[in-house]
């Protein structure tokens, strides 16, 4: 029997970038020898993973968990489309996505050998991305959306509400998805940025002829709009999906946002 530890084993996955499984089946091979497993490793053509985790990884899938008053939202990252919609991918990604909804956010790394594995069988740089968690408070109701594309999830919403309905709390999960808001309230927005879309708002309406001692009025109408844009904007400013004549705010009435999360692959 080969005598190794544990550590070696990852420090041979540190040195090769092979998986987890690859490095304590070299080091087996090769009775612990530290050197020879690594060379076995790169005989094998399995230590090539350190080299892939540079590569764009844009593609991907995410996928929802739900259990008891606790949802999920887990995407994993890869570098094509054929990866992200093979059924092992998505099983993978699902399974996790299970797992942080019924353990907490920590459960994702308990798949990281599952991954290392992936991304030597498959080749490509393969990582877990975005892993969000929510418990709802008592009273509060959670929900959430996910847009299938090329049979995958690639724009996932979760949302909590306060003193809404499940109805609310759904359309307001299917708004986040197309609507893509950058924060909550304008409140939110950096006051840096703001500083330049006014002094930008200013130039446009001082270039456009308009009366110096109209302009304050006409920039403050400007950043109205721009706190209202889709995508990036405030989400209780934005025009409500269901209804664009009102806003979120007016639309959700005595209800109140209390969080939310969107995880896009590609956004």
């Amino acid at each position: 029997m080969a005598d190794f530890s544990a550590k070696d084993i990852q420090r041979l996955r540190q040195s090769s970038g092979a998986g987890m499984m690859d490095a304590k089946k070299a080091l087996i091979a090769t009775d612990g020898d530290f050197d020879a497993a690594a060379k076995w490793l790169m005989e094998k053509g399995l230590a090539k993973s350190v080299e892939r985790s540079d590569r764009d990884s844009s593609q991907g899938a995410v996928a929802l968990g739900a259990s008891g008053g606790a949802r999920s939202m887990v995407s994993l990252r890869c570098e094509t489309d054929f990866v992200a919609k093979s059924a092992d991918f998505v099983n993978l990604v699902q399974v996790i996505a299970d797992a942080v909804a019924a353990e907490g956010p920590a459960a994702a790394e308990r798949f990281n050998a599952q991954v290392d594995e992936f991304r030597v069988s498959l080749k490509e740089n393969i990582t877990v991305g975005d892993v969000v968690h929510f418990e709802a408070a008592d009273g509060h109701l959670l929900d959430s959306y996910l847009h299938i594309q090329n049979e995958r999830g690639v724009n996932g919403v979760l949302v909590e509400v306060a003193a809404g309905t499940q109805e609310l709390a759904h359309d307001l999960a299917v708004h986040i998805a197309f609507s893509r808001p950058g924060t909550m309230t304008r409140d939110e927005i950096p006051e840096a940025e703001i500083a330049e879309q006014r002094e930008v708002f200013a130039m446009q309406t001082r270039n456009e002829g308009k009366p110096e001692g109209a302009i304050a009025k006409i920039v403050e109408g400007k950043l109205g709009g721009y706190f209202k844009r889709v995508p990036g904007g405030a989400l209780l400013d934005q025009p409500f999906v269901k209804d664009d004549k009102q806003s979120v705010a007016k639309a959700i009435g005595a209800a109140t946002i209390v969080r939310f999360a969107q995880v896009e692959i590609g956004g």
